[in-house]
């Protein structure tokens, strides 16, 4: 067949896999070798086909990823506390949670001074959105905060929502990190794949830090919005510009 035909012919029958929801908006697609192997052709026509797809706005790539279809990206807004799960909801779409661990220990060393505490509970779990993980994350607090908390209980509802405790704030570091084996095995993302990490250290209406939370998110499916106010006049001095004469 010519390259040309192939080309389209192939373009065709990735559109219609989407179109039937066999690969889900914000899945990899398989990698250009395996689309090669499968469907005869070399990896120039198979480029050219996502070329298409990619012109058409069906599929995009990602260094760290490869080929996904395009989704509408899950926003969250940095501007205030609100759960991600009412921002999901806010969307017209489905949240979901599953927790992975839940234990009271002892605190990590590194939390120790930070929340006050010996002992914390810590809860990990995958958040998705329509059935489709986007996030994993850990959550630390203190051990007196959530005597009365179960993993049901967890799954139902935010763990800020049930802690009895009226929240005056939080602090948050935005960094990038490479997907670790555990990471790619809950998100179905590849292995190193950039994930966005936030850490998040929450502190009651007294300003006293009573949970700390670590958070990856598949930039595939999630944007972290911020929402700036407008600069405050600057009542500082104005720097002048003085010329200097020449020597006579």
């Amino acid at each position: 067949m010519p390259r040309e035909l192939q080309y389209l012919r192939i373009a065709a029958e990735l559109r219609q896999l989407v179109a039937d929801g066999q690969v889900a908006h914000g899945e990899l697609l398989p990698s250009e070798a395996e689309l090669a192997d499968e469907h005869g052709a070399s990896r120039v026509t198979i480029r050219k086909a996502l070329a298409q797809l990619k012109q058409d706005g069906i599929v995009d790539s990602r260094q760290g990823f490869g080929w996904y279809v395009v989704d509408a990206p899950l926003r969250q807004s940095l501007r205030d506390l609100t759960t991600i799960e009412r921002q999901i909801r806010a969307a017209g779409r489905k949240p979901s949670r599953e927790l992975v661990r839940f234990a009271f220990r002892e605190a990590p060393p590194a939390l120790v001074d930070v929340l006050a505490t010996d002992s914390v509970l810590e809860v990990t779990r995958i958040d998705r959105v329509d059935g489709r993980p986007f996030a994993t994350a850990t959550v630390w607090v203190r051990a007196d905060l959530a005597a009365g908390l179960s993993p049901r209980a967890l799954e139902r509802r935010p763990l800020s929502e049930q802690l009895g405790v009226e929240l005056g704030g939080a602090s948050e570091t935005i960094t990038a990190v490479g997907a670790s084996k555990e990471d790619a095995r809950l998100l179905g993302v590849p292995k190193g794949a950039p994930l966005l990490h936030v850490e998040r250290t929450t502190s009651d209406a007294a300003g006293r830090p009573i949970l700390r939370s670590e958070a990856r998110y598949n930039p595939l499916l999630t944007e972290l919005v911020a929402d700036l106010p407008a600069a405050a006049p600057d009542n500082a001095p104005g720097l002048h510009l003085i010329p200097r004469r020449a020597p006579d």
